[in-house]
C-alpha cells in the first residue's frame, strides 16, 4: 500500500499499534471467482432465518414504528436484556440480572469497551496461546502488555496461568471451541482456573461466541457461573442468528458496569434499537433451540467431512485435533512449513486459508494455520483440502 500523507493531521501515537485485520484483508482475495475459501470464520449464509427475521421485521414496523426508529437506552432494549439474563440462567448457569447485560455492536465491540475500560500503558493481559485475532486487535490500542500463556490441547495449562496471574490486569479466555484453535476447557481445567482466579483476585474475560455449537456433547457450565463477581463474559448472537445485525451482549459485575456503560455511550450512544427489536421478536418466539439444533446438525455434516478430508490428504504433512464444536479446523504444517509463505501459491492453486502467526501474541509459529468448514460443501471441503496438499507437497517453501 502507498504511504498516505496525513498532513494536516497528527496521528496520536496509539495510532502506530493499529494494524489491519489479517483475516479482514484475506476475504478480499478469496472473493475472487473460483477460490475455495476456508479462510473466514463466517457463519454459513444458508443457516439465516431469513423468513422468520422478514416476519419480525414487519411487527415491529407495524406495532411500533416510532419506538425502533427513535434513539433509545444505550444499555440496550430492555426485553432483549432480559431474555438474555433467562437464556445464560438456563444455558450457563449463570445467576445474573438484566441490568447487568449491555447490548453491544457485536462481541467485537465488547472487547474494545474492556480494553478501553481496564488497560492502562504497560498493563499485564494474559491470554491463550493463540488467541482469537479480533481480541489482539482490540486490545493492542491501549498499550497493554499483552503476554501468552503456555496452553494445550484444553487451553492454558493451570501451572503457567498460576505462574503469571500475580499482578496481571486480566486474563482472556475462550473456554468453548475457541477460535483458532477449536479446544474446550474441560472440567477439571475450568474449576483449576477458577480457583487460580479467585486466590489471586485476576478478573477474567471470558469470551464465548461459539459455546453453542457443540457437535457431541454440551460444555460444561462457564468460568462466570464460578466466579461471578470476577468475570466479564462476552457472547454474541452472530453465530446462531446473523452476523450482519451487529449484536452482541457484555454481562458484568455490578461494580464494573457503569464504566463499560460509559464507555459505551461515549463510543456510539447506543446499538441500534431497530435491529434489537427484530431480534428480540425472533426470540421471544421460541424458535432458537430449534434453530441451533439445525445448524448443529449441518456444521457436523461439514466437520466430519473436513476430518476425512484431513485424513485422506495431509495425514504426514500435518498434525491436527477434531474439534468437539466451533467453527474450526488448527493444524501444525509437519517440517515447519511456513504457512504465511506458502499462502500465494495455495491461492494460485485455487484455495485460501488463515496463517496462524497473527493469532499469536508473542512467539509466533509460522507453521501453523486455520481452515474453516461450515461455508463450503462437504464435496468442496474434500476438493480444497486436497488441493492445499499438493501445494504443500509441491512447494519447496521455506521452513521456519
Amino acid at each position: 500500500m502507498p504511504e498516505i500523507a496525513t498532513a494536516p493531521f497528527t496521528l496520536a501515537r496509539r495510532t502506530a499499534r493499529m494494524n489491519p485485520s489479517v483475516i479482514r484483508e484475506l476475504l478480499k482475495v478469496t472473493e475472487r471467482p473460483g477460490i475455495i475459501s476456508m479462510a473466514g470464520g463466517l457463519p454459513s449464509a444458508d443457516t439465516f432465518p431469513v423468513e422468520a427475521m422478514r416476519e419480525a421485521t414487519a411487527r415491529v414496523l407495524r406495532d411500533a414504528p416510532r419506538e425502533a426508529l427513535q434513539y433509545a437506552a444505550s444499555e440496550g432494549y430492555g426485553p432483549l436484556r432480559e431474555w438474555v439474563a433467562q437464556y445464560l440462567a438456563a444455558h450457563q448457569g449463570m445467576s445474573v440480572s438484566s441490568s447487568q447485560v449491555l447490548i453491544t455492536n457485536g462481541s467485537q465491540q465488547g472487547l474494545d469497551l474492556v480494553g478501553k475500560v481496564l488497560i492502562d500503558a504497560g498493563s499485564r493481559v494474559l491470554v491463550e496461546t493463540p488467541t482469537y485475532l479480533g481480541a489482539v486487535q482490540a486490545f493492542t490500542p491501549y498499550e497493554g502488555a499483552l503476554e501468552g500463556l503456555a496452553s494445550d490441547g484444553e487451553g492454558p495449562r493451570p501451572d503457567a496461568f498460576a505462574g503469571a496471574a500475580r499482578g496481571a490486569r486480566f486474563a482472556y479466555v475462550l473456554p468453548n471451541f475457541q477460535n483458532p484453535r477449536g479446544h474446550v476447557y474441560s472440567e477439571a481445567r475450568r474449576a483449576a482456573l477458577a480457583d487460580i482466579a479467585r486466590g489471586e483476585g485476576l478478573p477474567l474475560v471470558e469470551d464465548n461466541p461459539y459455546g453453542d455449537l457443540w457437535y457431541d456433547t454440551p460444555p460444561p457450565r462457564g468460568l462466570a457461573s464460578r466466579w461471578p463477581e470476577g468475570v466479564l463474559y462476552l457472547g454474541s448472537f452472530s453465530k446462531v442468528l446473523a452476523p450482519g445485525l451487529r449484536l452482541g451482549y457484555a454481562v458484568a459485575p455490578p461494580a464494573l458496569y457503569p464504566k463499560l456503560l460509559q464507555a459505551k455511550q461515549a463510543a456510539d450512544l447506543h446499538t441500534a434499537i431497530f435491529n434489537q427489536r427484530i431480534v428480540h421478536e425472533v426470540l421471544k418466539s421460541g424458535m432458537l433451540d430449534d434453530h441451533i439444533e439445525a445448524i448443529r446438525t449441518r456444521y457436523r455434516a461439514h466437520r466430519d467431512a473436513m476430518a476425512d478430508a484431513l485424513d485422506r490428504h495431509m495425514t504426514g504433512l500435518a498434525t491436527w485435533q477434531r474439534p468437539v464444536g466451533g467453527m474450526f479446523f488448527w493444524l501444525e504444517l509437519a517440517g515447519g512449513v511456513d504457512a504465511t509463505a506458502l499462502l500465494p501459491k495455495a491461492v494460485e492453486a485455487g484455495v485460501a486459508y488463515v496463517p496462524g502467526a497473527p493469532f499469536y501474541a508473542e512467539g509466533p509459529r509460522a507453521d501453523t494455520l486455520r481452515l474453516s468448514f461450515v461455508t463450503v460443501s462437504p464435496e468442496t471441503i474434500d476438493a480444497g483440502v486436497a488441493a492445499l496438499a499438493r501445494v504443500i507437497r509441491e512447494s519447496g517453501m521455506p521452513r521456519r
